[in-house]
């Protein structure tokens, strides 16, 4: 790793990209995302760049940052949680609060479809139907005490509202691509939106490694820069 200036550090280069860690202070729901940008990566964009956003720290800046004492746990997730199956990367919606804002935002009836989807395929050995039917508002669920850095420690953090239509956005107003993006230390690395120049596949190799971390390095920006 490589230090460039105060808040940017350079790790190694993959799938024909530099990469650049953006180090921030605590970004809360107080702060829009434009200005999160600006404020700690603006300077280091260059035309041409492609600016990844964890999916976290978007959804934090729009309050999708629920503590847990706030979360009235219904009887359907009391029930629900314990029928999702154990994944390496994390707990997900095997918790009744996690669980319980996965139905208020994606709805009871899907939630109950995905579980019964779930069971029926995990029978024939098919794994991650849950997910797939639960949907990706259910999917980026990120359970409360998976989190390092407080005040969200305690909190369920809610999937991004619009990635997509946010990524554009910024594009637009810092003359980069971007893409909004969920990474895990086990290989996970999905783009949940992004601005109309950038070749997925690629970027989700190039992040594979998730140079931006799980724990508490406050690195939730990453600059891709071409390498000529």
């Amino acid at each position: 790793m490589k230090l460039i200036s105060g808040n940017i550090k350079e790790v190694k280069s993959k799938k024909g990209y530099r990469r650049f860690l953006v180090k921030t202070d605590l970004i809360t729901e107080k702060m829009h995302i434009s200005k999160a940008v600006n404020r700690y990566a603006g300077r280091h964009l260059k035309k041409g760049d492609c600016l990844v956003i964890a999916e976290s720290v978007l959804a934090i800046t729009q309050g999708r940052a629920v503590p847990v004492d706030e979360i009235k746990v219904g009887f359907l997730a009391r029930v629900m949680w314990r029928l999702v199956g154990k994944v390496p990367y994390g707990i997900g919606l095997r918790s009744p609060t996690s669980m319980q804002c996965a139905i208020d935002e994606t709805g009871a009836i899907r939630i109950i479809a995905a579980a019964v989807a779930g069971g029926v395929t995990k029978i024939l050995g098919k794994k991650g139907m849950f997910y797939m039917v639960a949907g990706k508002q259910a999917a980026t669920v990120d359970a409360a005490f998976t989190s390092p850095v407080e005040p969200y420690t305690k909190c369920v953090i809610k999937g991004p509202l619009d990635p997509e239509e946010n990524a554009r956005a910024l594009a637009s107003k810092f003359a980069v691509e971007v893409a909004v993006m969920d990474i895990n230390d086990i290989g996970g690395s999905w783009v949940l939106g992004a601005s109309d120049g950038i070749d997925r596949k690629r970027l989700s190799s190039a992040m594979k490694d998730n140079p931006m971390g799980q724990g508490a390095e406050m690195t939730p920006f990453c600059i891709l820069r071409n390498i000529n």
